[in-house]
């Protein structure tokens, strides 16, 4: 079986957690600065997203990546819980998570559902949006810094992994 272009195994599970990666950082929403603001960053955000990105390998591949996404926003804007898909004509993910702002940092936890894997994020507000931190847990070695840019009804995700298979990834979404 193949997800993304890899054959399962080792490199797979890489991909599928690079992947599930991404659709975290999706939480992004425009900030107008980084100090602590009364209503939370995610408040813009509650509803449907969807778009399209590109899926770098290190041998020089790319593949067309499909994703959409369902925000749920809560606790005065400072908790985001999201449901996340993504596609490409070799695979597919689907992701749940939490994201909580707290003074202009950012954590959280999420879940692959397809393939039971599991991480953590953190980051920072920042003029342009958010610069993210992703950690894959249990055994997972899953890394990457994603910069996120929100504007009006659009975001921009662009993502460095340090992975032996993937470069990086760039997703725009549209809010439907």
């Amino acid at each position: 079986m193949h997800l993304f272009g890899l054959t399962m195994g080792r490199r797979a599970v890489r991909a599928r957690m690079a992947l599930a990666a991404v659709a975290l950082v999706t939480a992004a929403s425009p900030a107008v600065n980084a100090a602590p603001q009364q209503v939370g960053p995610f408040e813009s955000l509650e509803g449907w997203w969807g778009g399209n990105g590109r899926l770098r390998f290190v041998d020089g591949k790319t593949e067309d990546v499909k994703c959409r996404a369902t925000y749920f926003v809560e606790g005065e804007g400072h908790q985001l819980r999201q449901n996340i898909r993504c596609a490409s004509a070799s695979g597919k993910i689907e992701v749940k998570s939490t994201v909580r702002h707290a003074d202009g940092k950012l954590s959280g936890e999420w879940t692959e559902e397809m393939y039971n894997v599991t991480g953590v994020l953190a980051g920072d507000v920042t003029e342009r949006g958010y610069r993210v931190s992703v950690e894959g847990t249990q055994g997972s070695m899953l890394s990457a810094n994603m910069e996120i840019i929100v504007r009006d009804k659009r975001q921009m995700v662009e993502i460095q992994f340090f992975s032996e298979t993937l470069i990086g990834l760039t997703l725009l979404l549209n809010k439907g």
